[in-house]
C-alpha cells in the first residue's frame, strides 16, 4: 500500500488502516456519543489521533492519542 497522508484518507480508509487499540477506541466512541457528533466528526477525531501517535512513532492508536486529539476539538473540555 503506497503511504497516503492521514488528513486525505476516507471514511472506509480510516477504518481499514487507523488501527486504535480496543480501549482508545471505546473511549472515542464514548465521546462522540456524549457530544452528539457524526461519523464524519469522529472520523475527524480519528485522524488527528493517528497523526498523533505518527509523531509518537506508535504503531497503534492509543488512548492518550484519543485524548490529546479530543482537546483539539474546539468546543470540547478536557
Amino acid at each position: 500500500m503506497a503511504a497516503t497522508l492521514n488528513h486525505l484518507l476516507s471514511g472506509q480508509e480510516i477504518d481499514t488502516h487507523t488501527r486504535p487499540e480496543e480501549a482508545a477506541l471505546r473511549f472515542l466512541d464514548a465521546a462522540a456519543v456524549r457530544l452528539g457528533w457524526s461519523a464524519r466528526g469522529l472520523h475527524r477525531t480519528l485522524k488527528v489521533a493517528r497523526t498523533i501517535a505518527d509523531l509518537a512513532g506508535a504503531p497503534r492508536i492509543a488512548l492518550e492519542h484519543v485524548a490529546e486529539a479530543l482537546q483539539y476539538r474546539s468546543g470540547t473540555r478536557a
